[in-house]
């Protein structure tokens, strides 16, 4: 193309990479580079000097090989099936020249006309005219730095850019065929079913577009496409060459195919970008961050950006984000790490595998050993015990494994009382004892012993009711006065006898009691995961397991029953059944009564309710005197108005050193449920830019329902100040306990810091005390009695979550924590899963957007904070590791999870590989409810 003084319309083909002087080439379908041969023609264009534009000539063209120099003709298609490429190049040509000659026409009218508007005044006009000329030459500039950066740094970042398919499979065309013969009619895919086929489901607008522009290509707006049509569209948008890429997303802004993106159509992109991430604040602010990119990509303010500036900004994005770059870009040192432990040899990796089990779970193996040994020296004494009976020579070993296993459930009946006893377990865990007994298992051990005393009641109610039972009735009259008479009585007893008499009744119903027990308790009737019909409904979730786990105190008194009536026994000492459960029960008992005054004393004053979006209900309350409590700790909290009798654990929120607590509950139950209805009537109506619901003040603190509280209960999180490093990894709301830490971390950091201001102030008035008077006998000191020095250096904290709206949960602490921690303690990440993984062209302009905002405002267009949200799910593998390269001198780090079991799962997974090669040790901990 000629050079001209009036600015000319470009359009850039995805292989735009040759030089301004070079013939440019159009294709079938622009914007693609594909790797086998495609047809081509030459379109030769010429701009005179009276502004009107020739067009020279329109033939089959040859591609110009750089590296070799040499000249490779372009023929074959890469359609699936056999075309006449003569025939369909010679149709082409003829369209396309009809085309441009009309487009050429048309757009030396448009220049014409753009000058006689600028040319109304002599003076005036010859201004306009100079500045339209320099904002082109500025942005000409602009373009060729641009491409010259690209050139020496922007390439190899282009190749993870703008992904259309994430999962680019070798068969992924297959697959795309076989949904294409499912959702076909007539041969046809019709336009409603593409996104379905291409695997794009859930981001059905974003797929549609998708679609048009690539029709638009054809010069078609259609409805319907064939197979072959089809594959020319997915060869294009799984085309590895960014450039190809690049034109498919700016063809998808461009709906009019002028080359320029206006601010409107900037604005319809972020909406269409937002609803497939699902962030609906950021549609309703589309039209702001359209108005900010084109404030960075239009300085000259010409009203429009092509698509070299599109591109500028996509490579260069990193360099707005300046501020919480997340650790995980890189999995260098995970490799270094394990690359050791892969050669090692299948004896030494299970032997290395078996050393670092029992280094990890020696507290846990001790206990239950213990309590494996202890069963199994009741069992066998009972056994034997009862074999010198005379009774043994007619029941025979089913009376013996029926004592023995009853022996064993005395035994765990009374056990396991002892770790729901909330109290005792966080007093002890803080003693000497804590260091060699896994206090933070106690929920796992409870249930554990639950399946010991199940397997207990099948052994000892199975071979009373089938085996010994039987051979008693059918003993022969002599037998049974020789061995029997003495202890059942004469006559000889039936079965029903057997069956109905005070030990028998006690017995099946204490089996009745404890299968409904055991059944509600389990996590598909606990947690909802059963839909019964109504009314049966109602025997599932919380509540029904809260209550029927209750129907214990009446198995506790039956069980004392049943062991003061039995058979064999005649002596009052020898009946131990009572003996087993007097200190667990008494103990119990104590805990329970401690828990209801200490509820009654604890009153507590709510100062503030807030409903988040998510279903999370914020509580904050004023915080009794005797209340005190650590950072990663529990309580209860019970509200009379929803349940008199329930009681619902809760991490605590807030920190140590503030005026108040504060808990976030979500909705996940019938209590829940309940609760945040019932604030829910007493709330105010949401106040215009507020998220939540009602700010408490006099007038509604009155109408507040009464909540009772009690704890605190220890946890895993609360040892966390043992540890150098932390990562602090929490899903959804179970980053609840965590947000206390860094709370109590930041307060901490404050408050270091003010006791260095005031040592360093008081040192100089103490130098200036000494050298201008000698009367004092003392100078000044400093007191001895310092605030110990927090020993934690760093602290990682990973919140994931699903739903935007989550962010306004804690807020306030991460923009607290950004502003106040100048020393760079805490490094904050929030990761949020329902937007598309950074590098998808359907999340391209949000983080575009979200580099530019933070950059120019310091605010994260997602979470509304100072930190950056990262999208998809964090890459573990590269978090550790490069907290294990980054600390390799730390003595030792504590990863402390919560949420759901999975994750948890590889997170231990990962700390054991890593604590195989790294220097630094990594210690896992998950908490339990």
């Amino acid at each position: 193309m000629g050079d001209g003084s009036l600015p000319t319309h470009e359009r850039r083909w995805a292989s735009d990479t040759i030089p301004a002087n070079t013939i440019l080439s159009a294709t079938t379908s622009p914007g693609t580079e594909y790797n086998s041969a495609e047809e081509f023609v030459e379109v030769t264009l010429d701009l005179q000097d009276d502004d009107t534009i020739i067009l020279r000539s329109v033939e089959p063209a040859t591609v110009i090989n750089v590296d070799e120099g040499s000249d490779t003709p372009v023929s074959a298609s890469r359609s699936p099936t056999t075309r006449s490429s003569s025939n369909r190049l010679r149709q082409f040509s003829q369209e396309l020249k009809a085309e441009a000659v009309a487009k050429a026409r048309q757009f030396s009218q448009e220049l014409k006309a753009e000058l006689r508007k600028f040319s109304w005044g002599n003076g005036h006009a010859s201004q306009t005219v100079n500045g339209f000329d320099s904002a082109l030459a500025a942005r000409a500039l602009r373009k060729q730095r641009a491409q010259l950066d690209r050139t020496r740094s922007g390439a190899h970042k282009a190749l993870r850019g703008l992904r259309f398919i994430s999962n680019n499979k070798a068969n992924a065309w297959e697959e795309v065929e076989n949904k294409f013969n499912k959702l076909a009619k007539d041969g046809y895919l019709f336009r409603s079913d593409f996104a379905q086929c291409i695997g794009m489901k859930d981001s059905k607008e974003f797929a549609l577009e998708m679609f048009d522009a690539l029709s638009r290509r054809r010069r078609l707006k259609v409805e319907k496409i064939s197979k072959d049509e089809l594959y020319e569209y997915w060869s294009q948008i799984t085309d590895q060459s960014f450039d190809s890429r690049l034109q498919i997303f700016f063809d998808m802004v461009d709906k009019n195919e002028d080359g320029r993106i206006t601010e409107a159509e900037v604005k319809e992109i972020i909406m269409l970008s937002a609803s497939a991430n699902k962030l609906s604040r950021l549609k309703e602010q589309a039209e702001e961050y359209a108005a900010l990119i084109m404030e960075e990509l239009d300085p000259e303010r010409l009203g429009y950006i092509e698509l070299w500036q599109l591109e500028t900004l996509l490579l260069q994005k990193d360099t707005y984000v300046s501020y919480s770059q997340a650790l995980s870009y890189t999995s260098q040192a995970l490799s270094q790490n394990l690359h050791g432990l892969r050669k090692k040899g299948r004896i030494r990796r299970m032997s290395t595998k078996l050393v670092y089990y029992l280094e990890e779970n020696w507290k846990r193996i001790w206990v239950v050993s213990l309590w494996i040994m202890v069963m199994i020296g009741l069992f066998t004494w009972k056994f034997f015990q009862y074999k010198q009976k005379s009774a043994f020579n007619v029941m025979g070993y089913c009376l013996l494994t029926a004592k023995g296993a009853a022996e064993t459930l005395k035994f765990n009946m009374a056990l396991i009382l002892m770790p729901v006893c909330r109290n005792t377990i966080t007093w002890l865990r803080s003693t000497k004892l804590g260091l060699f007994v896994p206090f933070d298992d106690n929920i796992n051990f409870h249930k554990t012993i639950a399946a010991a005393i199940l397997i207990g009641v099948i052994l000892h109610v199975g071979n009373h009711l089938a085996c010994d039972f039987p051979r008693l009735i059918s003993s022969s009259n002599d037998n049974y006065r020789k061995f029997l008479k003495n202890d059942f009585g004469s006559p000889k007893p039936t079965y029903i006898d057997l069956v109905k008499g005070t030990e028998g009744v006690t017995g099946v119903l204490m089996v009745i009691f404890m299968a409904i027990a055991f059944t509600l308790a389990t996590r598909w009737f606990r947690r909802n995961l059963i839909k019964l019909p109504k009314p049966f409904d109602r025997i599932t979730g919380f509540n029904a397991f809260w209550y029927s786990h209750h129907l214990f105190v009446i198995v506790y008194v039956l069980l004392i029953i049943h062991g003061e009536f039995l058979y064999l026994v005649h002596i009052w000492y020898r009946r131990t059944t009572w003996m087993y459960l007097a200190v667990p029960v008494l103990l119990y008992a104590g805990e329970r009564i401690l828990r209801f005054f200490r509820s009654g004393f604890s009153t507590v004053r709510l100062l503030k309710v807030a409903i988040y979006p998510g279903g999370v209900l914020t509580l904050q309350m004023s915080k009794p005197p005797q209340f005190r409590y650590k950072s990663g700790q529990y309580m209860f909290v019970q509200c009379p108005a929803v349940s008199p009798f329930e009681w619902h654990p809760f991490s605590i929120t807030s920190a140590p050193g503030d005026d108040y607590l504060s808990v976030h509950i979500r909705q996940l139950g019938d209590w829940t449920q309940a609760l945040k209805r019932l604030f829910s009537e007493v709330c105010e109506p949401p106040v215009a830019g507020k998220s939540g619901l009602l700010r408490a003040d006099e007038a509604t603190k009155k109408s507040l329902p009464k909540l009772l509280i009690d704890g605190p209960y220890g946890a895993p999180a609360q040892d966390y100040s043992k540890y150098d490093v932390l990562l602090l990894v929490g899903l959804g709301i179970g980053a609840t306990p965590f947000i206390s830490i860094l709370k109590d971390l930041l307060n901490n950091i404050v408050k270091m810091e003010e006791q260095a201001d005031s040592v360093s102030d008081t040192s100089k008035a103490s130098d200036v005390s000494v050298a201008s008077s000698n009367e004092s006998t003392t100078p000044n000191r400093v007191p001895s009695k310092r605030k110990k020095t927090l020993k934690t250096t760093n602290a990682y904290f990973y919140w994931v979550t699903r739903e935007q709206g989550s962010f306004d949960w804690f807020k306030g602490v991460m923009n607290e924590v950004a502003e106040l921690d100048q020393r760079g303690v805490i490094e904050m990440h929030n990761y949020l899963t329902s937007v598309y993984e950074e590098g998808d062209a359907r999340s391209a302009l949000i983080t575009m957007v979200q580099a530019l905002n933070h950059s120019k405002n310091g605010v994260d267009i997602v979470s509304g904070t100072r930190v950056r949200t990262h999208f998809a799910r964090p890459k573990w593998k590269n978090v550790l590791s490069k907290l294990s390269s980054k600390h390799c001198n730390a003595r030792i780090a504590g990863v402390f999870y919560c949420g759901a079991p999975v994750l948890a799962k590889e997170l231990s997974k990962l700390c054991y590989e890593l604590n195989q090669k790294g220097s630094t040790k990594f210690e896992f901990h998950k908490e339990h409810f």
